[in-house]
């Protein structure tokens, strides 16, 4: 079998390389040249160094979307985590109807991101609409929309990764922390979360990226309005690649940056969960 792997693994391994070649290195190589140059085709492009970059920093557009979007990501992982753990908490036990609960809350998740922006939409205005303020009202407003949009949506798909993580804690555990005399507070604390880290490490780190890669709610619920001001990083980038003739070097350069904040970010996120594993 060893020597069958040996000679034939390229049949099987191949594709997926040359695929992942073509659709992600070939294209992110040409997109970090492309953001040193000027261009308004890949094919017409001019040598422009650290320009983009440059003028990147001077844009107080996108310094405020990335301050935004740091705090949009911290509120909504915070919240997310800790409703998704309890709602999952709750459901573990056994009670009649448990299963239709779980489906209840997974459900959001299911609707695609520019359908809910426009739901929440005529649900926020119609709420706002008591004092004649609309969610396009000021970056606050859509701030909290957005926050409210997101995790009513990504609650439902992280409870279920903590449910496939507590159901696989080893009962006899609980059991033994019982018949030692731990209150729940202590079992929850000492016993059940340390156990369940690598459900926290996975779901932080989708809640993170999901938070800061954030772009079809955000186009759909506020548009960036007013002013721009509750506009995401990813909304950011596109409005200045598409709507700006002239700075698709510029855009290009944003995404550039965007890539290596996220990547550092997931990474350091990621590194500091699992050292908590148990």
């Amino acid at each position: 079998m060893y020597r069958s792997l040996k000679r034939w693994w390229w049949l099987f391994t191949g594709p997926t390389i040359a695929a992942f070649i073509i659709g992600f290195v070939a294209p992110f190589a040409l997109g970090v040249y492309l953001s040193f140059t000027k261009f308004t085709t890949v094919t017409k492009s001019r040598w422009v160094g650290l320009d983009n970059y440059a003028r990147l920093l001077s844009d107080d557009t996108f310094l405020h979307s990335l301050w935004y979007t740091a705090a949009f990501a911290l509120v909504t992982t915070v919240i997310i985590n800790v409703v998704a753990f309890a709602v999952a908490y709750m459901l573990v036990k056994k009670f009649k109807g448990s299963n239709l609960y779980r489906s209840v809350f997974f459900m959001p998740n299911l609707i695609g991101g520019i359908v809910l922006g426009y739901v929440w939409l005529l649900l926020l205005n119609g709420i706002l609409g008591h004092w004649a303020r609309s969610i396009t009202y000021s970056a606050t407003y859509g701030f909290w929309g957005l926050v409210i949009l997101v995790c009513w949506q990504q609650i439902g798909y992280m409870m279920v990764i903590y449910i496939a993580g507590l159901q696989s804690i080893p009962g006899e555990l609980i059991e033994s922390a019982e018949v030692d005399g731990a209150t729940p507070r202590q079992t929850l604390r000492s016993v059940i979360i340390p156990l369940v880290m690598p459900s926290i490490t996975v779901c932080t780190f989708l809640t993170i990226t999901n938070g800061f890669k954030l772009f079809d709610q955000n186009l759909a619920l506020t548009n960036g309005a007013p002013s721009r001001q509750s506009e995401l990083l990813a909304l950011n980038i596109y409005n200045t690649f598409y709507g700006r003739t002239g700075f698709e070097g510029v855009g290009q350069a944003k995404a550039v940056i965007f890539l290596i904040i996220v990547a550092a970010i997931s990474l350091l996120q990621n590194r500091f969960a699992r050292s908590k594993e148990a």
